[in-house]
C-alpha cells in the first residue's frame, strides 16, 4: 500500500489548488517561505509519521497505559516518537524564528500535523495538548509564568494538560468544586479531583504543566466565578530548577475503547494540603481564557477525526483493489475468475460515501486553519474580522461534523473488508474505535449543536453567518459559469435559501424568550448546518476540478474526475435529504422534547 496517511496528490491539491497556500508567502510573516519549504515540511512529517508513530499504534492499542506505584507506565517506542518529533521543530512549527520555531502558516503546520494523527492518535495526543497549553501560557501568562513555565514548553522540557472534567459536573462546568485559597505570597493552595484528564500522567518529560479551572473562596456561582491556574507535576523554583513532587496525585487511570495509548487519568489535587498553583490573568475569567485552548483542541479533535476517517479509508481502498471475490452480476459463468471487490457496485458506493466525507471534511479543517492565518496576518483589519468571526462560527461544524461522518467512514471501512474488518488483526476497527471517542471529546455533539444554535449564530450580530452565505453565494456564482457543475451547485443553492430562512426563524425564537422550543433539535439544525458547509467546500472543490481538467494533464485525470464523483455524490445524493431534517424545524417538532420520563 503506498500511501497509508493521507493523498499526497489531495494534500497537494488543497494546499496549491483550493486553499492557495503559496499567497500567504507575500506577508511578511512567512516572507521567507515558499513551496519548497512548505513541501520540505510536510515531508519531514510524512516520513517520521511513518517511521515513527504508525509502528506502534497498534502496540500502543493493544497495551495501553498501566498503573504501576502511583504513575503512569507507557510503552518504550513512545518517547522515541515523541523525541523525534521535538527535534524536528514540528512542535514550535508556528512559532517565530527568533524562539526557535519554524514561522510555518498555521495551514501548512496543521498539514504536517495531520500526518501524526492518522499515524498514531494516542502517542500524538501527547504534543498536541501541550501545544494548546504553551499558547495559553503565552496568550494570558504574566512575564514569570512564561520564564518558568513556557519556556520549557516550546524547549520540550515540560509538557502540558487541560483539567476541567469533575466527576459530579461532567460537562458542566459551573458545577465545579475545586478550590483555590490564596497563601499570601502570590501563590495559591488548590483542593480537588479532576477525571479523564489526557496526558495527565507519564514519563515523557522533565515536568507537566496542568492548566486548571478552579473557583476563589470569594468567586460568585456559575461560569463566572472560574479561574485558571497553572499547576506543575513538580514545583520550580525562581531560577527555573525543578524541585519536590506538587501534591498532584495519579488516582487511576480510565480503559476507554479508543485513544488507549494516551493516559487518561483521575487527578486528585491538594489530598495533602500542599498543592501549589498560579493564577493565570485575572481572577474569575478562568474559563474565557480556557475557551481559547478548548477552541484549538476543538478544531484539533475535528483534524483528528478526519485523519483517523481518511487512514481507514484509504486502508479499504486498497482492500478492495487488491481482495478478489464473487463475479460481476451479469456474469453467470461460474468458471471465470473472480473480480476484486472495488468491481462491485455496492463497495464502490461505501468507498465513494467515505471519499466524499473523509475529503469534504479534510478541506474544511484545512480552510479552518487558512481562516486562523488570515485572523493574525492578513493585511487589512477587516479581512482579519471576517476570519475571526467565520472561524468562530465554524468551530462547532469543524469538530462536530468529522466527529460524526468519518466516523461513518470507519464504520464503511470495516463493512468493506466484511468478516475481516471486525477482527483484530486489521487496523479499520481499531480507526473506528479511535474515532468513536472523538464525538465526546471537547463537548458532546449536542454541546456543540447548543453552542451553534444558541451562541455562534447571533454572535456580533450574526456577522459571521452573513459573511458565510456571502462566501457560498460567491461560489455558487463562480459554479455556475461552468455548466458541468449545475446540476451541484442547484441542490446547494435549495438548502442555503431555506436554511437561512429557517435559522431567522429560530433565532426570533430565541430573542422572544422560547428557548426549550427553538434548541430542542439543534441536533438537526447541526446536522444540517455542517451539511451546507461540507457542500459548499465540495463546490468549491468541484470548481478547481473542472480548472484542472482544462489544463490537460493526462496524469492528473483520474484524480479530478474524481474529485467531481466525490463533489456529485455529496451534493446530490447527500445534500437534498437535509430538507426531512429542515421540515422538523420549521414546524418546531416536539416529538423528543415533549417526550416525559415516566413513559420510557
Amino acid at each position: 500500500m503506498s500511501e497509508q496517511l493521507l493523498s499526497s496528490r489531495n494534500l497537494a491539491f488543497e494546499l496549491y489548488e483550493v486553499l492557495d497556500a503559496e499567497a500567504l508567502t507575500a506577508r511578511p510573516r512567512f516572507a521567507e517561505h515558499n513551496r519548497e519549504t512548505f513541501d520540505a515540511a510536510l515531508g519531514t512529517a510524512r516520513s517520521l509519521a511513518e517511521k515513527y508513530f504508525a509502528p506502534h499504534n497498534r502496540k500502543g492499542d493493544e497495551h495501553e497505559p498501566r498503573y504501576v506505584d502511583g504513575r503512569a507506565e507507557l510503552i518504550a517506542e513512545v518517547k522515541p516518537a515523541v523525541q523525534a518529533f521535538l527535534d524536528a521543530g514540528l512542535l514550535n512549527a508556528n512559532r517565530d524564528f527568533d524562539v526557535g520555531g519554524m514561522q510555518l502558516p498555521s495551514l501548512v503546520s496543521q498539514a504536517c500535523f495531520a500526518h501524526f494523527q492518522a499515524a498514531n492518535a494516542g502517542t500524538t495526543a501527547y504534543p498536541f495538548l501541550t501545544m494548546g497549553a504553551a499558547n495559553l501560557i503565552e496568550s494570558f501568562g504574566d512575564e514569570t509564568q512564561k520564564r518558568l513555565f513556557l519556556q520549557p514548553m516550546i524547549d520540550g522540557r515540560f509538557f502540558g494538560t487541560m483539567a476541567l472534567t469533575e466527576p459530579h459536573a461532567g460537562s458542566s462546568l459551573a458545577d465545579i468544586r475545586t478550590r483555590a485559597e490564596p497563601v499570601g505570597d502570590g501563590s495559591y493552595r488548590l483542593k480537588g479531583n479532576k477525571i479523564f484528564i489526557s496526558a495527565g500522567d507519564h514519563e515523557l518529560s522533565e515536568n507537566i504543566v496542568h492548566m486548571v479551572l478552579a473557583k476563589l473562596p470569594d468567586a460568585p456561582a456559575g461560569v463566572k466565578g472560574i479561574s485558571l491556574f497553572i499547576v506543575p507535576k513538580y514545583r520550580v523554583d525562581a531560577d527555573g530548577r525543578l524541585g519536590a513532587r506538587n501534591d498532584v496525585t495519579l488516582a487511576g487511570l480510565f480503559h476507554k475503547m479508543g485513544w488507549r495509548g494516551t493516559t487518561s487519568t483521575a487527578l486528585n489535587f491538594g489530598d495533602n494540603g500542599q498543592c501549589i498553583g498560579y493564577l493565570v490573568g485575572q481572577p474569575h475569567q478562568g474559563l474565557a481564557y480556557m475557551f481559547q485552548m478548548m477552541n484549538e483542541a476543538r478544531i484539533g479533535v475535528g483534524m483528528g477525526a478526519v485523519m483517523l476517517g481518511y487512514a481507514g479509508y484509504l486502508y479499504s481502498l486498497d482492500y478492495a483493489r487488491q481482495r478478489p471475490q464473487g463475479r460481476q452480476v451479469d456474469n453467470k459463468d461460474p468458471h471465470s475468475p473472480p473480480v476484486p471487490i472495488i468491481e462491485h457496485a455496492d463497495v464502490r458506493r461505501m468507498l465513494l460515501m467515505q471519499k466524499a466525507y473523509v475529503e469534504g471534511a479534510f478541506d474544511l479543517g484545512l480552510y479552518a486553519a487558512r481562516l486562523f492565518d488570515d485572523t493574525h496576518t492578513a493585511p487589512d483589519a477587516t479581512t482579519r474580522e471576517q476570519a475571526q468571526q467565520l472561524l468562530d462560527l465554524l468551530t462547532p461544524i469543524v469538530k462536530s461534523w468529522p466527529s460524526a461522518f468519518c466516523l461513518k467512514a470507519n464504520e464503511l471501512a470495516i463493512q468493506i473488508l466484511g468478516g475481516h474488518g471486525y477482527t483484530r488483526d486489521y487496523p479499520v476497527e481499531q480507526y473506528y474505535r479511535d474515532n468513536r471517542l472523538n464525538p465526546i471529546h471537547e463537548g458532546t455533539e449536542g454541546i456543540q449543536s447548543l453552542d451553534l444554535l444558541g451562541r455562534k449564530l447571533a454572535q456580533n450580530g450574526g456577522a459571521g453567518l452573513k459573511h458565510l452565505i456571502r462566501l457560498i453565494a460567491a461560489t455558487a456564482e463562480r459554479a455556475s459559469h461552468h455548466p458541468n457543475l449545475d446540476a451541484l451547485r442547484q441542490p446547494l443553492e435549495q438548502l442555503v435559501n431555506r436554511l437561512q430562512a429557517a435559522t431567522l426563524a429560530l433565532l426570533g425564537d430565541l430573542a422572544q424568550g422560547k428557548a426549550a422550543a427553538a434548541l430542542a433539535n439543534s441536533a438537526l439544525y447541526l446536522k444540517v448546518f455542517g451539511h451546507c458547509v461540507i457542500g459548499w467546500r465540495w463546490l468549491e472543490q468541484a470548481i478547481h476540478a473542472e480548472l484542472g481538467l482544462l489544463k490537460e494533464v493526462e496524469a492528473d485525470r483520474d484524480f479530478y474526475q474524481g474529485k467531481l464523483q466525490a463533489a456529485r455524490y455529496f451534493l446530490i445524493w447527500e445534500v437534498p435529504g437535509c430538507h426531512t431534517e429542515l421540515a422538523l424545524l420549521e414546524a418546531r417538532d416536539d416529538t423528543c422534547l415533549g417526550m416525559h420520563e415516566g413513559w420510557f
